[in-house]
């Protein structure tokens, strides 16, 4: 079925209100998950509503939780997402940060007791909207071993990164450390389908086709061991400097199972004036000029841009399979 913009958002946070969620928070969630779906991004669009409806019954969220902020250094903002979902903390950071990025030249929140960071692309870009260079980590619940190892211990660890780019939409970097998120091989699962070769691999450490071996087995790092590197990197980045649980403490975003998963979020904003002058966004424009000049080079971020703008305009489709498993809550 589709939907407007407008319409989805009003449908999926009527199911999160209707779950118990207060209204603020429903509406914050509802614009993520349909933001990452007119992105083109559905594997953390509306698929993951179940999961996060169910973990609503058990505990593992709390919907009622309102984020807390709290100014800790001149340049570092504390939030605690109450162990709520990420986006009403993640909207509280974007509202707050860019002041402190622009009184102090570079400003650092840290995001604890948090959930599922969704496309990070979309929160760095708010921040390259208002003219900063923003960067994310976020750590996930552990589906990546050690280069070398079968024990997974890291998540799939997403870094993104924005910056403003005169006369065109920002510049966004959003990269999972693994080949590919694992939002990808959830959407498989849920469709029954197959994932391509040298995704994953299985609980013996076997590559595997089959999603559901991949769930219960391990994501292959970006890059071979520089990925798994990274994805260390970016735990010690998120979980440690938030207090939050390592990935292999975590539980699952994906089931009702668990405690509250506590991951960490951890986002850097800096003002680019701090260069010594205000043409930043111009200069950027000449280096994005010099990429798209060559033939089939394409900036990263424009081809979600570019989604986003059509489903903007002409709307988005839900699957008939997780439509009807979005009526039934």
């Amino acid at each position: 079925m589709k939907f407007s913009i407008e319409q989805a958002e009003e449908f999926v946070s009527s199911i999160f209100e209707k779950n118990g969620v207060l209204p603020d928070n429903a509406r914050s969630v509802a614009r993520a998950l349909v933001a990452a779906e007119a992105a083109g991004q559905g594997g953390h669009g509306v698929r993951r509503i179940p999961a996060y409806v169910s973990q609503l019954h058990v505990g593992k969220i709390d919907g009622t939780a309102r984020p807390a902020a709290t100014r800790l250094r001149p340049a570092v903002l504390s939030i605690d997402a109450g162990h709520g979902y990420a986006y009403p903390a993640i909207d509280l950071t974007v509202e707050q940060l860019p002041d402190i990025a622009r009184e102090q030249g570079i400003a650092l929140a840290v995001i604890g007791r948090s959930h599922h960071a969704g496309v990070m692309a979309l929160t760095v870009e708010r921040f390259a909207e208002q003219g900063l260079v923003a960067f994310m980590v976020a750590n996930a619940p552990a589906s990546m071993a050690p280069w070398g190892g079968i024990k997974p211990l890291y998540g799939t660890n997403p870094i993104a990164f924005a910056a403003p780019v005169e006369g065109a939409d920002p510049l966004v970097i959003d990269l999972a450390l693994s080949k590919v998120a694992r939002g990808k091989i959830m959407a498989a699962r849920q469709k029954g389908e197959n994932i391509p070769e040298g995704w994953a691999l299985d609980a013996s450490g076997q590559p595997t086709t089959d999603a559901n071996a991949a769930i219960n087995g391990t994501m292959v790092p970006a890059g071979d061991a520089k990925g798994a590197a990274l994805a260390l990197m970016v735990e010690i980045m998120a979980a440690g400097l938030t207090g939050g649980n390592f990935g292999f403490q975590a539980s699952s975003l994906l089931d009702d199972t668990g405690t509250a998963p506590s991951l960490g979020h951890t986002i850097i904003a800096i003002d680019p004036a701090i260069a010594g002058d205000h043409v930043f966004a111009k200069r950027l424009a000449l280096m994005a000029s010099e990429i798209e000049g060559q033939e089939n080079a394409r900036l990263p971020g424009r081809r979600s841009q570019g989604i986003r703008k059509q489903s903007l305009e002409n709307g988005i489709t839900i699957e008939d399979d997780i439509l009807a498993e979005i009526r039934a809550l």
